[in-house]
C-alpha cells in the first residue's frame, strides 16, 4: 500500500516526543487565510481545530528528529509518478498572480486550456471579463518558437495575430512565469524542488487536511508554513492540493510573509486545473493557428 492511502486511512502520522527533546523544537504556527476556510470545507481551521491539532506535524531538523517535509515530499513524488502516463489533458486553468513593482497588482484569469507534453503544446482561450475571447498557442520548435497570440475583441482584435518570444516584456506584463512553464508536470516539480531545498532547515510546520474540496473533487491537503522570513524560504505558506482519484496535483497556493503581525498572509500566486481530462488524443490541428475552430 502506498504512502498516500497509508496517510489517508490514518489521516497523520503522530510523534510521540519527550518533554526534553520537545524543548528543542520552535513551534512555527502560521494564521490561515480566508481561502483555506472557502476551500477545505469542513476541515477549514475554523471548523475542525481539534483535527487540525491531530494532523499537525511541526519541528526543526536536528538530526534526530524526521523532517516535517519528508512525508509531504514522498506524497508529492508519488503525485509527479502519477503523471508518467499523461500525455495529453484538457482543462480549466485558473491562476492569481502578484505582479508589477513591489506585487501591487493581482491578477486573475481564467483559460479553456489544451496541454499535450510531445512537442511541449499550449493553446488557450481566454475567459475572464477583461480578455474574454484572447486565444494563444505555442509549440516547442514550431512558429519560430514564438508564442501566437490573438485577440477577442476591442482594437487590438483587428490587428490579427501576433507573434511574441515567451518572455518578452509585453508578454510578462500579465505573468509571472513565461508560457513555457505552464502545465501539471512543471508545477509539482516546482513544489518539490522547493521543499527539497526547505527540508534542510528547521523552522517548518506541516499540516495535512484529508477531506478537503476543489468544487466536487475531494483532495488531500498539504500545507507547509515558516514563522519568519529566512533566504532559504520564497514563502511563508504553501498550499497544494492533490485529487485522492487521480493522485495528481491539481492546484498550488503560496503566500508571502505578512508586513505585520496579525496580518493575513498575501497571496502571491495561486494555480488551479479543474474539469480536467488527461489522454484525451489531443492532434497537431489542436494547436494550429489555421485550425477553423479559432479566430487566429
Amino acid at each position: 500500500m502506498g504512502l498516500f492511502r497509508r496517510m489517508e486511512k490514518i489521516g497523520v502520522i503522530g510523534q510521540r516526543i519527550s518533554v526534553r527533546a520537545a524543548m528543542a523544537f520552535v513551534v512555527a504556527t502560521a494564521a490561515l487565510g480566508i481561502a483555506v476556510d472557502d476551500v477545505l470545507g469542513e476541515d477549514s481551521p475554523s471548523k475542525r481545530v481539534a483535527k487540525r491539532s491531530a494532523n499537525e506535524t511541526t519541528g526543526e531538523d536536528n538530526g534526530a528528529q524526521e523532517h516535517p517535509l519528508t512525508k509531504p515530499l514522498q506524497i508529492i513524488k508519488q503525485s509527479r509518478e502519477a503523471l508518467e502516463d499523461v500525455k495529453d489533458y484538457t482543462a480549466t486553468f485558473s491562476k492569481r498572480e502578484r505582479l508589477g513593482r513591489g506585487g501591487r497588482q493581482l491578477l486573475a484569469q481564467t483559460m479553456r486550456m489544451k496541454f499535450r507534453e510531445e512537442p511541449f503544446s499550449v493553446y488557450f482561450y481566454f475567459q475572464n471579463k477583461d480578455a474574454a475571447g484572447r486565444e494563444v498557442i505555442y509549440v516547442d520548435g514550431r512558429n519560430r518558437n514564438q508564442l501566437l497570440v490573438h485577440e477577442g475583441g476591442g482594437i487590438a482584435s483587428l490587428v490579427g495575430t501576433m507573434s511574441f518570444a515567451p518572455n518578452a516584456s509585453d508578454v510578462m506584463k500579465e505573468n509571472r512565469y513565461p508560457i513555457t512553464k505552464v502545465g501539471l508536470r512543471n508545477m509539482v516539480d516546482k513544489v518539490i524542488s522547493q521543499w527539497e531545498t526547505e527540508s534542510k532547515y528547521g523552522e517548518t510546520t506541516v499540516k495535512y487536511y484529508n477531506s478537503a474540496k476543489l468544487g466536487d473533487v475531494e483532495c488531500m491537503a498539504i500545507e507547509s508554513s515558516h514563522p519568519q522570513p529566512r533566504r532559504q524560504f520564497p514563502y511563508h505558506m504553501t498550499r497544494v492540493y492533490i485529487d485522492k482519484d487521480s493522485k495528481l496535483l491539481v492546484r498550488v497556493e503560496q503566500y508571502g510573509f505578512p508586513s505585520r503581525q496579525g496580518q493575513q498572509p498575501p497571496i502571491v500566486e495561486e494555480y488551479t486545473y479543474s474539469n480536467l481530462k488527461t489522454n484525451v488524443g489531443l492532434r497537431d490541428a489542436d494547436f494550429d493557428h489555421r485550425n477553423p475552430q479559432y479566430n487566429f
